[in-house]
């Protein structure tokens, strides 16, 4: 954004956007993701509890005053009554005001719905509604700034967008993690159904390791609270049945199989428009490395060829199951001389093979 607004002629106008920018960055930060988990509780029915509002009222009261702070900040640096004649002027002018308005009304509506009887008496549905708001008010002034930016100039997303790396490094670690988690609740289905009816304690007990195991991840934190909230409940089931000493394995798989269903759902994170955009990238770029590799001769080159694709593809782990298998045979061990020719082109079948929402 500063290299843009650096060839920005009239220098007033470029430092008043710079301010607003500012503003929007040091604001983006503070209404960084939750960490809930000094919030998590072992009861997870969703009863009335204003304990858990009184909690949660300084972050929100917080949230209110981050916003209102960014909205004034606009106001102040581009005055609704001020006369502009400029057409880049004009079109910052009034993307920022704009912007300000619907942050005034969003913001107005959010504290109403604070107060809302169901809200404050359900401590999953009251943070849900917290971390809501403040993701859709950082991905608004996110692109907000993007929209100012490519007034002045071409640019990308992420070149100017504050907070927007840490934005997607988090949501790569929870697709990731919960891509495992998918997988080895799936496994899991299996395993109780071929199990004998002696192993059934022991099906249900390693189920809630690795429950708890995920819930020591960094994706954890990250989650949404209504996610949270399915995966507590199910462990809170499985702690049920281990307390019954020896459960059966309709018991079990009652449980188990919505449970599946639930954290499949987990795919539709890479329907998030910041993955579509990554995804969309590293694809095209692990295409073009393969592709030289193929036109390339001698083993060596074509090894470093293929790591390299098979490193920056890591970060599309998650995207697709199929995908997901292949990146995880390839771990076993890399290609010799007599396989990396069919190995670089098995890898542009699985690129190729893959849809871009």
């Amino acid at each position: 954004m500063e290299a843009l607004l650096a060839l920005e002629p009239d220098r007033d106008f470029a430092a008043r956007v710079h301010l607003v920018c500012m503003t929007a960055s040091r604001t983006i930060a503070a209404m960084g993701e939750l960490d809930l988990v000094q919030y998590e509780e072992p009861d997870v029915d969703g009863s009335a509890d204003l304990s858990m509002w009184e909690k949660v009222a300084p972050i929100i009261g917080s949230t209110i005053a981050e916003v209102n702070t960014f909205c004034a900040q606009v106001e102040a640096s581009f005055p609704v009554d001020a006369v502009l004649t400029e057409r880049r002027q004009l079109q910052v002018d009034e993307l920022f005001n704009r912007s300000a308005r619907d942050c005034r009304t969003e913001v107005m509506n959010f504290g109403m719905n604070m107060r809302d009887p169901s809200v404050v008496g359900d401590r999953w549905n009251l943070i849900t509604q917290l971390q809501i708001f403040r993701f859709r008010f950082r991905d608004s002034i996110g692109k907000l700034v993007w929209d100012v930016a490519s007034v002045f100039g071409e640019c990308k997303r992420r070149e100017v967008e504050p907070g927007y790396e840490a934005a997607l490094k988090a949501t790569l670690v929870v697709r990731t993690m919960t891509a495992d988690l998918r997988r080895l609740m799936r496994v899991r289905i299996q395993k109780v159904g071929d199990a004998p009816i002696t192993e059934m304690l022991t099906q249900t007990q390693q189920m809630e390791k690795e429950l708890n195991a995920f819930g020591r991840t960094a994706a954890w934190r990250a989650l949404r609270a209504q996610d949270k909230k399915g995966i507590l409940e199910f462990r809170f089931k499985l702690r049920q049945l281990i307390a019954i000493g020896q459960p059966t394995k309709i018991e079990i798989l009652e449980a188990l199989e919505p449970f599946v269903e639930f954290v499949d759902g987990f795919a539709m994170i890479s329907r998030r428009e910041i993955l579509v955009q990554h995804d969309q990238e590293v694809l095209a770029s692990v295409g073009v490395v393969l592709e030289r590799a193929m036109n390339t001769t001698g083993f060596e080159a074509q090894l470093e060829a293929f790591k390299l694709a098979l490193d920056e593809a890591q970060t599309i782990y998650g995207r697709s199951s199929e995908f997901d298998l292949f990146l995880r045979n390839q771990r076993k061990g890399l290609p010799t001389t007599e396989t990396i020719a069919s190995s670089l082109e098995q890898f542009l079948v699985q690129i190729a093979g893959m849809s871009v929402y």
